[in-house]
């Protein structure tokens, strides 16, 4: 049998494998509740405007919201033969109230409906995602504060470099974050206009009123343009780029974890909540959690190429190879948010080695700067110069096989005669990440303020910078911070 909902120019239906590859109600019946809120829409206008009676109108919203009570309820039977989400809803409507139902696909087509379903799912997605991107950042915040004085080696190259506190390592990440959130923002407000009533590609010859549904949808306005309306994917294209780059952004902290819980490195722990065992070394505390972020950004990054290769080659309106798009697009959104979710976790309940993180600080002469600092600053040296000085008192260190902090005046005076005493307080690491006070810098004092800018930011509410409590470099700090 043809599909009767379309049929009408067919004689018989199709091959076993063509509803197998034309089929989309496998996946796209998650549309249910934005395509039932399309045509509740699209029938209260069609009856404002006259071209439905008021009782038609009823019974079609009536009927509408029974079928949204069965799906909700787990009653309803999705059909193949059906095709699709709008052709099951429709199918079961006429089931219930009779011809009626075949009054609702007046003045609209599957290509703006199945549009407009798409972006009203894509916009409440955004919104769950800034929503659960604001949750990360307050957790690392929050985090921040805790370890705003934990002095941990920062990194170039994976080698160290000069001392940071760990608090403002995680606040790099709150700023990526933001940028994240504000590529979302931006894509929601892009998306926001109604194609319904675009119908199949020329727009319609009735009297509808456009505003009307975008306005009942939420939308800003409708879509000046049917052709693009109706061949646009922009929208999702854009969400995903968005998508792609937080979880990038998600991968390189996801790293990071993997590396400091590591034995060799031992910054932090993470909780039996987000490691897993081993099925034969019973001492293994596997990092799974953070590794699976870490390789989601394959999914997600996939699907923006995936959906990019299907649009560069269509013609102006709608194709079926559009239909690829909503697939990928699931996945990798719930990808995405199973990610945050889940760094989220780690972040909140991961604790802190400070003692281990303090020593692997001053490794590697780190605070070999300050020296070339402090020549500048004392000394009236130009700073290549202070560089070159600085690379000899580094050489001496290694050939005595110390720290910097190891050099005696008389090795210090060997190298350069300017040099004095005061050198062995500028090395130390506390010294160094208090030192760095400029905008955006290190130093404890920053941390705070900045974490007290991000939490009224993300809270809504003015939030004073908490007082540093003076405590000792070092110690561990466990889920809740000291």
């Amino acid at each position: 049998m043809s599909n009767r909902m379309w049929g009408g120019r067919f004689s018989s239906g199709p091959d076993a494998i063509m509803e197998e590859i034309n089929a989309s109600i496998g996946f796209d019946q998650r549309l249910y509740r934005q395509d039932i809120s399309g045509s509740i829409a699209h029938a209260t206008m069609l009856a404002e405007v006259g071209i439905l009676t008021q009782a038609d109108r009823d019974a079609i919203l009536g009927g509408l919201n029974e079928v949204l009570a069965e799906i909700e309820g787990g009653t309803f039977t999705f059909s193949r033969a059906l095709e699709d989400i709008h052709m099951n809803v429709e199918s079961r409507l006429r089931e219930k109230i009779g011809d009626a139902a075949g009054r609702l696909h007046t003045a609209r087509s599957r290509n703006d409906q199945v549009a407009t379903d798409f972006k009203l799912y894509v916009r409440d997605c955004i919104d769950t995602l800034v929503a659960q991107i604001a949750t990360l950042q307050l957790a690392l915040v929050e985090r921040a504060e805790s370890e705003a004085q934990t002095v941990m080696p920062g990194f170039t190259h994976l080698q160290s470099a000069q001392p940071v506190t760990f608090g403002h390592h995680l606040l790099a990440y709150v700023e990526m974050l933001g940028r994240d959130a504000g590529r979302l923002t931006d894509a929601r407000k892009r998306l926001n206009e109604s194609p319904l009533g675009s119908a199949a590609l020329a727009g319609t010859p009735y009297p509808i009123d456009r505003d009307m549904t975008a306005k009942a949808l939420g939308f800003e306005r409708p879509t000046a343009n049917s052709l693009d309306a109706v061949s646009d994917r922009d929208f999702i294209l854009e969400t995903l780029a968005a998508a792609s780059i937080c979880a990038m952004h998600l991968s390189r902290f996801s790293e990071e974890l993997v590396i400091w819980s590591s034995a060799q490195f031992g910054f932090i722990k993470l909780s039996d909540k987000f490691t897993t065992g081993s099925s034969i070394m019973p001492q293994k505390r596997n990092p799974d959690a953070a590794e699976l972020i870490r390789a989601k950004i394959g999914r997600i990054m996939g699907a923006l190429n995936s959906l990019l290769v299907v649009m560069k080659g269509l013609p102006l309106a709608y194709s079926k190879d559009m239909q690829e798009d909503k697939e990928v697009a699931f996945d990798a959104l719930d990808a995405f948010s199973l990610s945050l979710a889940a760094m989220t976790g780690m972040v909140s309940d991961l604790s802190v080695d400070r003692e281990r993180m303090r020593a692997a600080a001053g490794a590697g002469f780190s605070t070999a700067t300050d020296i070339a600092d402090w020549l500048v600053r004392e000394a009236d040296i130009p700073f290549r110069d202070a560089h070159h000085i600085t690379g000899r008192i580094v050489a001496a260190a290694e050939a005595k096989g110390c720290g910097l902090e190891g050099l005696t005046i008389e090795d210090l005076k060997a190298v350069d005669d300017r040099l004095d005493s005061r050198i062995h307080k500028v090395v130390t690491v506390e010294h160094s990440v208090a030192a760095r006070t400029s905008y955006g810098g290190t130093a404890p004092e920053n941390v705070i303020v900045q974490a007290a800018r991000w939490k009224s930011a993300l809270t809504g509410k003015p939030v004073e910078p908490v007082r540093l409590t003076g405590r000792r470099h070092g110690g561990h700090s466990g889920a809740g911070g000291v």
